[in-house]
């Protein structure tokens, strides 16, 4: 797999859609990069109904965590968007996940 992150936009304004891909390897570095183009795919409509799909991407997972987070929260980080707009976004979640502790331990 590619860890360099690559990210597709999708929009459906007329059904208030938006579909965001990614691929490639997310980190908690690289997370903030996602979360720059949520933001902008979700300024371009209120109500816009956003589903970010990572199924195939390896995404660590303190980054998944986070991705979770911003779900629940309806709200994009703080830093990313200080003035907290509303963010309806649902995780597809990502087909694995980037453990190295975990192989770790199923190797011991």
């Amino acid at each position: 797999m590619n860890s360099k992150l690559n990210i597709v936009v999708r929009v459906d304004l007329d059904h208030a859609k938006a579909l965001v891909i990614a691929k490639g390897h997310i980190t908690i570095h690289s997370v903030n990069a996602l979360y720059v183009v949520v933001k902008r795919a979700n300024s371009l409509r209120e109500g816009l109904d956003l589903k970010l799909d990572i199924s195939h991407a390896m995404v660590d997972a303190e980054a998944l965590e986070m991705l979770y987070t911003a779900s629940e929260t309806h709200h994009l980080p703080a830093r990313i968007d200080p003035q907290q707009a509303p963010c309806t976004i649902s995780v597809l979640a990502p087909r694995r996940e980037h453990a190295p502790a975990r192989r770790a331990l199923i190797a011991a």
